[in-house]
């Protein structure tokens, strides 16, 4: 491990993410038959929550007219347009918690394919120096902990997305960009999880780290968040994101997320 991080400058930093999330896809061309496997959790997350999206698009006049009950003696003109607005906040708040329930649920469902992808990156740049042994059933118990708290937050936020949503024109646009945003933050803390883990750092390790490597985090995050939007996107994306997860927590602890100059084994070129 290094002594000191680099702190790049904010665009630059959140290419660097970006660039990370890319060359975990990378993995899909070295090893496809891994990677598949790795989609597999995330095909029976897509199937149950497919039917939460669908419940969410058929009742959203319902919930927009459930939060504005105000609004009912109101002109129909400004009672539609409030209306309207507070729809497009719920769209933000509904993705922001579907799309971090989606990566918890699926890495829970799929930690040993998850935890095989990651181990597969770090055995290609040299392996974990004193790597604790994680036993699978405390680590289910401990992951499922963290992520209802950060759920919590999840929450929270997504409520304050909602509240964004009554300011007119300009709310619904603001609730859509820090949706991705803290989506993007709150996805890159749940995919780092195994390789911090590994070196028995926890949730606040996480966010420390993390939050010292800021932009290069959000650059990573909000791709996955962007990518898990595009219909069957989150399959695909879902074990790059993993390994992607993987070198953004080697390079917030300073460790190398580049091939060594002359590897003692034969590894994929990520």
């Amino acid at each position: 491990m290094t002594s000191e991080t680099t702190k790049p400058g904010f665009l630059t930093g959140f290419a660097a993410g970006i660039r990370l999330l890319g060359r975990g896809f990378r993995l899909w061309g070295t090893s496809p038959r891994l990677m598949l496997i790795g989609a597999i959790p995330g095909l029976i997350t897509l199937t149950v929550f497919t039917v939460a999206v669908v419940l969410l698009a058929l009742n959203l006049e319902n919930l927009a007219t459930l939060v504005t009950p105000f609004a009912n003696t109101w002109d129909e003109a400004f009672r539609s347009g409030l209306r309207l607005l507070v729809a497009l906040a719920l769209i933000a708040a509904g993705v922001l918690l579907l799309v971090y329930l989606f990566a918890a649920v699926t890495l829970l469902i799929g930690q040993p394919f998850f935890e095989r992808i990651s181990e597969r990156v770090e055995d290609s740049l040299g392996g974990v120096e004193n790597a604790v042994d994680v036993r699978f059933w405390p680590s289910v118990a401990r992951g499922l902990s963290e992520s209802l708290r950060i759920l919590a937050i999840t929450v929270g936020v997504g409520l304050g997305l909602l509240l964004l949503g009554f300011i007119p024109v300009l709310g619904p646009v603001c609730a859509g960009i820090l949706g991705a945003v803290g989506g993007g933050w709150f996805l890159a803390l749940e995919l780092t999880t195994a390789p911090f883990e590994r070196r028995g750092l926890r949730l606040a390790d996480r966010r420390r780290l993390l939050n010292a490597q800021r932009s290069t985090t959000l650059g990573f995050g909000v791709a996955v968040f962007l990518l898990f939007l595009v219909p069957f996107g989150a399959l695909v994306t879902m074990p790059a994101a993993v390994a992607g997860g993987t070198l953004l927590a080697r390079r917030s602890l300073g460790e190398s997320d580049h091939l060594p100059a002359q590897p003692a084994a034969r590894a994929p070129q990520l």
